[in-house]
């Protein structure tokens, strides 16, 4: 039984038990916050998360204008996201050794405003290029803020107060990439599209300034040497993986000696990289953080929902434009359910998750993210809005209910001095899994579309005669350039409701091994401890 007092990994083995985190910092950290400054820090930390995530998604219903104004294709276009996205999933890796070498505080600040003038010059940016170098710097700079809120959030608020306070994080992680195109289809048709960036300007500022003024220092200088060998082998897998996935359509995939670059070196830079991982004495990945059921498990969901939030958030602008015929206002409209649902949902279940079987509403969540997908699937350009709308909303829902009971799950077990590690690596994998989801998908929408297109365009010929004669042979006779034309554009558009189709049912199978995930975790115990408010305690 958890008895107030802090039990190391090791000991609380011993009993048979892994206890939830203890009240004490992690180890170099001073807290001297007032109660005051520590609401303006976190305040200002939470506005750097915002900013972070929300730059992941802002910019997908500007991308049709962005492909105009760079002069970039369908394809080429979708690097604006996957840039950031790879970019901060590689760059959290060493966010745990960045903060004990120059402090929490310096690093925070330090990235807060690298990633204020970044957005800045994505805004300036005046060829696909410099879009995507500066997208890639921006990646860079907010890599750090989302892991660095979390573990000063861990660090600073007691265990019975996680809760409440990790729902509120939570919150503003989901809620950001979800409102994202809301915001960016307001900014983008009063606007410009370079609005979308230029609106973290102000935002970045104050929070900048807060932290400098009111986030307390804390020690610094103690950080062991960081494993450059093994962050190079996994950058190699990452990136080369993500050039992959998105160059692969274009280039006809294997046909390509690039692409079977691109797969050699991928292949090679993860096979190096688990050898390294088994056989180093120390990497920048700790060992401990992988022998924690229960933070594993955490990591899994993180990725399958990371990777079905961005992909859908990624799919649907274009879906509701192209198709729908909805303007960009309309289309960032239509996807506020989603967002509502998951700010219920979190306000909701950070006062219950310290009382609840988290298995229970992972479940749930899971169940109605599978219902959606398949919803979905089902979906054509002439849809309600109703029905859309309230798609989108229990979609958010599941997602609400997911994501905050694994965060407090990945943390009740880990000891105190893996907290900032461990939110890196949490952070990590949420980023890897929207930027796989994205070039995933996009693969499997450009080659589904293909396949349909073929599929109907064998019925179009010169000898079909329904094509000919009558009202139909007026505007679709393939005997004239003109009929050929207007015939082909019809294909195209029902091709690419086949397509959608297709990945939304793609998509559903993909968040099945959620199930499976739930099915691994331990049973946790409901138990009383020293504090007034319930703690979980998770058997091994």
């Amino acid at each position: 039984m958890y008895d107030g007092r802090p039990q190391t990994g090791a000991a609380a083995r011993q009993t048979g038990t892994m206890t939830a985190i203890s009240n004490n910092p992690a180890p170099g950290e001073s807290v001297r916050d007032t109660p005051l400054a520590l609401r303006i820090a976190m305040t200002c930390a939470m506005m750097g998360s915002f900013m972070q995530v929300l730059d992941s998604t802002i910019a997908n219903v500007a991308l049709p204008y962005m492909q105009g104004s760079l002069q970039a294709s369908r394809d080429q276009i979708t690097w604006v996201l996957t840039s950031y996205v790879v970019a901060a999933a590689i760059m959290t890796a060493p966010v745990g050794w960045i903060a004990s070498r120059f402090g929490r505080k310096n690093s925070f600040v330090v990235c807060m405003a690298g990633f204020t003038v970044t957005s800045m010059m994505c805004g300036a940016a005046q060829t696909l290029d410099q879009m995507i170098l500066f997208r890639v710097l921006q990646g860079v700079f907010g890599a750090a803020l989302s892991p660095l809120s979390q573990a000063i959030i861990l660090d600073r608020y007691p265990p019975e107060k996680r809760g409440a306070i990790m729902s509120i994080w939570g919150m503003v992680v989901m809620v950001g990439p979800i409102l994202g195109p809301t915001l960016g289809g307001y900014l983008t048709d009063n606007y410009t599209w370079r609005w979308v960036f230029y609106v973290n300007a102000p935002v970045g500022i104050l929070a900048t300034a807060g932290l400098v003024i009111f986030l307390a220092n804390d020690k610094y200088g103690e950080a062991q040497s960081f494993d450059w060998t093994g962050f190079g082998f996994f950058t190699v897998a990452i990136g080369a993986l993500q050039f992959l996935l998105d160059r692969g359509t274009t280039k006809d995939w294997f046909s390509s000696n690039e692409i079977i670059t691109e797969a050699v070196l991928a292949g090679t830079g993860c096979y190096l990289f688990i050898v390294h991982f088994l056989t180093a004495r120390r990497t920048f990945i700790p060992h401990g953080l992988l022998t924690d059921r229960n933070y594993m498990s955490a990591l899994a969901l993180t990725f399958f929902i990371s990777l079905l939030m961005l992909a859908t958030t990624a799919l649907l602008p274009p879906f509701l434009q192209d198709l729908g015929g909805y303007s960009v206002l309309e289309t960032g409209l239509m996807l506020a359910p989603r967002g509502l649902g998951t700010m219920i949902t979190m306000f909701v279940i950070g006062r219950l998750v310290m009382r609840i079987d988290v298995r229970l509403p992972m479940a749930v969540g899971s169940a109605i993210l599978t219902w959606s997908m398949w919803e979905m699937s089902r979906w054509t350009p002439d849809i309600a809005p109703m029905s859309l709308a309230v798609t989108t909303f229990f979609q958010g829902i599941g997602m609400g209910l997911v994501f905050i009971p694994s965060n407090i799950m990945a943390f009740a077990t880990l000891p105190g001095h893996f907290r900032t590690d461990g939110a890196a690596m949490l952070n990590l994998v949420r980023n890897l899994g929207s930027a796989i989801g994205v070039s995933v998908t996009t693969t499997a929408l450009a080659n589904s579309l293909q396949t349909a297109h073929a599929s109907l365009a064998v019925h179009v010929s010169p000898f079909n005669r329904a094509l000919s004669y009558g009202a139909p042979g007026l505007m679709w006779n393939p005997h004239l350039p003109f009929g050929v034309a207007m015939i082909n554009g019809v294909i195209e558009q029902n091709a690419l409701v086949i397509a959608y189709s297709d990945v939304f049912y793609f998509m559903l199978l993909l968040s099945l091994p959620a199930f499976l995930v739930l099915a691994l975790i331990p049973k946790p115990e409901p138990t009383l401890s020293s504090k007034t408010a319930p703690e979980l305690e998770f058997i091994e």
